[in-house]
């Protein structure tokens, strides 16, 4: 048994954060597959990466460039080709765990974020196009993006919330799940396949946090460093461990139970931004502390290395959530304004992803004029 087959035990499934085609037709994914991989996530940084670093894209963006293709409709084609591919070797899970596991992540273009209704008809077109049951169309939790999540589950479709830092915006994003189920049984429709995940994003947290935490450990004294060390990679962990506690008391008590006896799937949390991005922390550092039944931990390819070597995984979420309110309010005490961080995350993590898809659209304009000229 490997780890990630351990871990499984333990009540966690882990994806792996990361596709392109050569992982695809190579077998790679299906080897990942066999060896206890549960589910594919993507984003336009990602897929900008892999666009970038090789050529087994050309063929199909030869195609796409005879038919007129502009680079924005290029991007949405490759990306629903990956996905689709991915789908397909993940089809057999699907079915096997009758719906539970198996999905892949595609996201709708970043520069709809900010609108509602471009973001829903983002969503539908995607998910038409890919036709595969076992896709969940990524939209991020922003002001636009809580009504768009509820028509889109409203109308069927999987959906993978992402870009959640603070525990209001779950909060939101859970109610909005819920609310969808409750659309779908007025309108007479099933709800028992429909399938959702919040995701979470853990280590840029710490990777603000613990800036601001070091700055102060380079001014103190003895006595109170060892006190501000003890906080550093903690921050992330204890977010999400406060995280954890609310969807336990939103899913696993009396308001969730008239939807669950109506076949409802609860809305598993998904840990994001779990590699390590202080090289003082192990590898699986955010591995190890996020473990807990009924979520997910998305992995990179590096981390992911590092977990198949991670013989002794422990499920150490609920073990220590006691720590979680003492680190937090150990960070307030240093003048450190949390909430406001994971504010500035979202639009963070918004500039991110839209700046990597201006740059892919870009490089992919470029090829275009380079294959041209062959």
């Amino acid at each position: 048994m490997n780890s990630i087959e351990r871990i499984a035990g333990l009540g966690q499934r882990i994806w792996y954060d990361n596709i392109n085609r050569e992982l695809i037709t190579s077998g790679g994914l299906r080897s990942l597959v066999a060896s206890g991989v549960r589910g594919v996530t993507t984003n336009p940084t990602i897929f900008e990466k892999a666009i970038h670093e090789g050529q087994h894209y050309d063929d199909e963006i030869r195609a796409l460039q005879a038919q007129g293709a502009a680079p924005a409709e290029m991007v949405r084609e490759l990306m629903i080709s990956d996905v689709r591919l991915a789908a397909d070797a993940l089809r057999g899970v699907y079915d096997r765990s009758l719906g539970e596991d198996g999905y892949v992540s595609i996201e709708v273009a970043p520069d709809k974020a900010q609108d509602t209704e471009a973001t829903v008809a983002e969503a539908k077109l995607l998910w038409t196009a890919v036709g595969r049951p076992n896709v969940m169309i990524k939209i991020p939790a922003t002001e636009a993006g809580y009504g768009a999540i509820r028509a889109v589950l409203r109308a069927g479709i999987n959906v993978n919330v992402t870009l959640i830092f603070a525990p209001s915006s779950y909060e939101r994003v859970a109610a909005a799940y819920m609310a969808a189920l409750e659309d779908r049984l007025a309108d007479g429709q099933s709800i028992d396949r429909l399938a959702s995940v919040a995701s979470v994003f853990v280590s840029r947290v710490d990777a603000v946090v613990d800036g601001v935490l070091r700055d102060k450990l380079k001014l103190a004294p003895t006595s109170e460093a060892k006190r501000l060390q003890g906080l550093l990679g903690r921050a992330g962990i204890a977010n999400a461990q406060r995280i954890y506690q609310r969807y336990r008391d939103l899913f696993r008590g009396k308001g969730f139970a008239r939807l669950r006896a109506r076949g409802a799937r609860p809305q598993w949390l998904l840990w994001a931004s779990t590699s390590s991005k202080d090289p003082s922390y192990s590898a699986t550092w955010y591995i190890d502390r996020l473990i807990a039944p009924d979520t997910i931990n998305t992995v990179p390819p590096q981390t992911f290395a590092a977990l198949l070597k991670h013989n002794r995984p422990r499920a150490l979420l609920e073990a220590e959530s006691g720590q979680a309110q003492s680190v937090l309010e150990g960070i307030r005490r240093e003048g450190v304004d949390l909430p406001e961080i994971l504010d500035s995350l979202l639009e963070q993590g918004l500039g991110s992803f839209l700046a990597s898809y201006h740059t892919l659209t870009a490089r992919l304009a470029d090829k275009k004029e380079l294959l041209t000229a062959e």
